[in-house]
């Protein structure tokens, strides 16, 4: 049986580890995973983190399984995270369950659609995080993409994507990033968010919001506001999120996928098909990451500390691309790279080609994916200088 199978190729971004792990050049940086790191290159546990997984060894009593949805004070909090007091919630026409990551949502969300719609069409942006179309195809859905970002003038084609929404049908699902876009870091306002919404009331389509990074961008509530202002809009909808970056609970895989639907009674529907896709999928979601994040939560004093300490990764990172924008000037770059202090979260496109991407990881063993997209938060003022010269010299 195995004889038939032929290798398949690496994926780009973990190939790329596997290569900068492989090179011994001691000035090396890897801008390719969508990870957190300090001034000094680490990946830290947050102090919140320490307290609540002591507490959880102190007062666990039992390795029983939860239930196929997983925590119910997790699923509780996080609706709360993502929507805060709003009125889906007094309406009980939301129903969430835990899931083993953002990625592990997305797949339940699309064997969601596509039990109730075999083969579904699923738009998402053009470009979008790269797993969104393998999870989604794995699942049986067919992906199309909108217009969203303008590569040759750094910004955000809100035109495009709008004219293309307009023409999607009523039956499709259509993938929005609420914040801190993956890859682009390019968001849009709340002006913008106000004519997407009204556009998906008029025409019907399924909202599904990929929300991976909040707390990344300006704020925990300000990126939600384009979730909650969808929410106001449509009577369904699908939110997919994610621990691993805002708690920094990466190796946990601990995520939620939410279904929002016209009545308590259709919510309870979907529920129970949400839980026959986890039962023959992964049966029952991992409870550790959960157990943390409730008990964060949980807790004034421990949620006041994840705030601080949410704040200090956020403004290190909107820090990083003022320096990255700053240090480029003084190595004598002239062209515009303001474009990077825009945008939110995490990543941006160099706009660089793939030569220069490619002598970037030849010449200097700085890796970034083929697309010139790059990880800000791994870059750091030990790292900037060399960073920015040898972008110079490509250049």
């Amino acid at each position: 049986m195995f004889s038939q199978l032929k290798a398949m190729p690496a994926d780009p971004i973990l190939g790329l580890s596997v290569k900068f792990k492989a090179d011994n050049n001691p000035r090396k940086i890897d801008l390719g995973p969508g990870i957190y790191k300090d001034d000094s290159g680490h990946t830290p546990v947050l102090a919140c983190v320490k307290v609540a997984e002591q507490f959880r060894l102190d007062k666990e009593t039992s390795k029983t399984y939860l239930g196929s949805a997983g925590s119910v004070s997790f699923n509780e909090q996080i609706t709360r995270l993502l929507l805060g007091d709003h009125k889906v919630i007094g309406e009980n026409r939301i129903r969430t369950l835990s899931t083993p990551g953002g990625t592990g949502a997305l797949r339940v969300a699309g064997e969601l659609i596509n039990k109730c719609t075999p083969g579904a069409t699923i738009w998402v942006s053009n470009p979008t995080w790269a797993n969104h179309q393998g999870v989604f195809t794995a699942a049986g859905l067919k992906v199309k993409t909108y217009p969203y970002y303008d590569y040759e003038n750094k910004c955000l084609d809100f035109s495009g994507m709008l004219e293309a929404l307009k023409r999607i049908p009523g039956d499709d699902v259509v993938l929005l990033h609420a914040c801190c876009h993956n890859p682009s870091g390019m968001d849009l306002n709340p002006q913008q968010w106000q004519q997407v919404a009204e556009i998906a009331s008029q025409i019907g389509f399924m909202p599904l919001v990929d929300i991976a990074y909040q707390g990344f961008g300006e704020g925990l509530d300000e990126d939600a506001y384009g979730l909650r202002l969808m929410a106001d809009s449509v009577e369904q909808m699908i939110v997919c999120s994610s621990c691993s970056k805002n708690f920094g609970l990466y190796r946990e895989r601990i995520g939620a996928c939410s279904v929002i639907a016209t009545s308590a009674s259709a919510a309870d529907i979907i529920y129970s098909v949400l839980l026959s896709v986890v039962r023959v999928n992964y049966s029952m979601p991992p409870a550790h990451g959960a157990a943390i994040v409730e008990a964060i939560l949980n807790s004034t004093e421990l949620s006041q500390q994840w705030h601080g300490e949410l704040k200090v990764m956020r403004d290190r990172i909107a820090g990083m691309r003022q320096l990255l924008v700053e240090k480029l000037l003084a190595n004598g770059i002239t062209r515009d790279f303001s474009f990077i202090t825009t945008q939110k979260g995490m990543f941006s496109f160099l706009g660089i080609d793939q030569h220069q991407v490619q002598r970037l990881q030849d010449e200097f063993s700085i890796y970034i994916v083929g697309s010139s997209r790059i990880s800000v938060a791994a870059i750091s003022p030990a790292n900037v200088d060399y960073l920015t010269q040898s972008i110079a010299k490509v250049l």
